[in-house]
């Protein structure tokens, strides 16, 4: 993976939540699934450490696409949350 080749990938460090990248059709799923719009998810910044390694691993990160988040959670066992990619 290319990941695996990053100096210091934020992404396995164990306080920082897994981040996902979605593809258009699995962010469409989840924008009918909570029934909002792209500008009302919360936004993360293109310039966020974790949206700069899912750019080694995948490629560029357009502005518009969604991350999906998930923290463990000790209550929850984890959470789910969603951000729009945002220029930054």
């Amino acid at each position: 993976m290319a990941a695996d080749n990053i100096a210091f990938n934020v992404l396995k460090h164990d306080l920082v939540p897994e981040h996902h990248l979605l593809s258009e059709e699995e962010a469409q799923d989840v924008l009918s699934k909570l029934r909002v719009t792209y500008d009302q998810l919360p936004k993360i910044r293109k310039s966020d450490a974790g949206i700069r390694v899912l750019e080694k691993i995948y490629g560029p990160v357009e502005e518009g696409r969604i991350v999906k988040i998930v923290r463990k959670s000790e209550t929850a066992e984890e959470f789910v949350a969603y951000r729009l990619v945002t220029r930054g």
